[in-house]
């Protein structure tokens, strides 16, 4: 690498980059309910705008590890964020429900392989003494966007419609390109490995149908009891079994498993995908219980979710210096244990509860998730050596949207069938307070199956240990 690197220059350009990607995870979510009357659809289908976008990226980062060893970065950061502008484009101009899901597909594939080749960069770019501090620095993007998408789509819905969802982005997501081309500096070394098209193949079919699956599950009346469900799954666990046992074997393997030989990866990785599980989860369920059974505007909705929202981002770069002075036990311990609280509270909710417990519900949610999701990914990849950043990179960004996917999908599937189990057991007119009572029923069901992950989370977390590099030294 050039001595003369910038690396400030370089985390700013990625940041701009990644907010704005990041931030089209959940910045539909608010306008779930608008689309469902806009094209007239349900809440199953619907829910591929947030699920869809995960499972594109889930099956496009495990090829990431490859990308990043045979593109540059400029050359990789360039061309994702320009397919991430192409499908904001094309879902601004979506006059029905399929072409606005394919323009949140292309997005998709601009987001699933800029996370990893950002990730993989710092990496490279900064000793694991400071790293929480950058990753901190840096999850104020990845975790305030998408916990601030809803806010922001709330008041944009209201006022200027949903298409301005996307409209809004265009102009940010030019400027981001124009600033890579002019500053961006490369990191990291070209080495082109070979490509194994089976692996890519096995991958794709594995965690596409993984997610296709537990989606697909929410929308059959049959639920997970459906042969067609139970087949795809199937074919999609035999897939991915015949995938590692192939990454095993190859010499440069597409995604080298054997991370998880290493303990605090394997630990670090367990608790992020059960948290990031319970917040896409939460993210969807909660603007829709608000303005359900609740009755608050699109807007309201995102007001009242603002400030947990605002210190997940700014508590971000806190607890990444927390961590680098004081080791994740520390910060993921008491993390979980409130998250288990969180969890415990959702699912006794009704709508006697004030607004004011919900609010705070909220807050200590994201509280929370900022004290576990950044400490549990960089002690994680801390104890990689440089040779397997870019496949721990790419797995821990490949569980990322399969866990949220997953978390989205049983959340809703559970809702849903909570919801018909009660109206099923009503008689006589079905009224509007009915409906709500329904909902609430689903809503604790979804949440009983997340205080489950959850204590399975604070489990592990007890036995987390600070990582140590093995052999890292610094570009300069």
């Amino acid at each position: 690498m050039e001595p003369s690197i910038n690396k400030r220059i370089i985390l700013i350009t990625f940041m701009i980059g990644a907010f704005f990607a990041v931030l089209n995870e959940t910045l539909l979510n608010i306008a779930l309910t608008e689309l469902m009357n806009v094209f007239g659809i349900s809440e199953t289908t619907v829910q591929w705008l947030a699920t869809g976008f995960m499972l594109v990226m889930g099956v496009l980062m495990p090829i990431s590890a490859l990308l990043i060893q045979w593109f540059t970065t400029r050359q990789m950061f360039i061309g994702v964020m320009s397919c991430f502008l192409t499908g904001t484009i094309i879902a601004a101009s979506a006059i029905n429900f399929p072409m606005l899901l394919t323009g949140r597909m292309i997005q998709a594939v601009g987001t699933g392989l800029l996370i990893p080749v950002i990730m993989n960069a710092l990496l490279l770019l900064y000793k694991p003494e400071v790293r929480g501090k950058i990753m901190g620095t840096f999850g104020l993007v990845i975790m305030f966007a998408p916990a601030i998408g809803p806010t922001l789509s709330g008041v944009i819905v209201d006022y200027l419609g949903w298409r301005w969802l996307f409209i809004t982005v265009i102009p940010f997501a030019v400027f981001s390109i124009l600033f890579a081309v002019k500053y961006l500096q490369n990191v990291g070394e070209v080495t082109r490995p070979r490509a194994d098209v089976l692996s890519i193949i096995l991958s794709s079919i594995g965690i596409g149908g993984i997610v296709y699956g537990f989606s697909s599950a929410g929308e059959s009346g049959e639920g997970f009891a459906s042969v067609n469900i139970i087949v795809i799954l199937g074919v999609s666990i035999i897939s991915l079994t015949w995938f590692v046992i192939r990454q095993l074997k190859l010499e440069e393997p597409l995604l080298d498993v054997r991370v998880f030989k290493y303990s605090s990866y394997a630990r670090g990785i367990t608790i992020f995908v059960i948290v990031i599980m319970a917040m896409f989860a939460s993210e969807i369920v909660m603007p829709m219980y608000l303005q359900g059974p609740l009755g608050f505007s699109p807007k309201m909705a995102g007001l009242l979710l603002l400030p947990g929202a605002l210190l997940n981002g700014l508590m971000s770069p806190v607890m990444g210096t927390l961590f680098d002075k004081f080791g994740p036990r520390k910060l993921i311990i008491p993390g979980t244990i409130m998250l288990v609280g969180v969890m415990f509270f959702f699912s006794n909710l009704n709508p006697s509860i004030p607004i004011g417990f919900f609010v705070l519900a909220y807050i200590i949610l994201m509280l929370s998730i900022s004290a576990i999701l950044m400490p549990a990914q960089t002690n994680a990849l801390n104890e990689l050596p440089k040779h397997l950043y870019p496949h721990g990179t790419a797995i821990a960004n490949t569980l990322q949207p399969i866990g949220g996917a997953l978390g989205v999908s049983i959340f809703v599937s559970i809702m849903s069938q909570g919801q018909t189990s009660y109206l099923k057991e009503q008689s006589g007119t079905i009224t509007e307070d009915i409906m709500n009572q329904a909902m609430t029923n689903g809503v604790h069901h979804a949440y009983w199956f997340a205080l489950a992950l959850t204590i399975i989370a604070f489990g592990v977390a007890l036995f987390i240990r600070k990582a140590v590099a093995p052999d890292f030294e610094e570009e300069s």
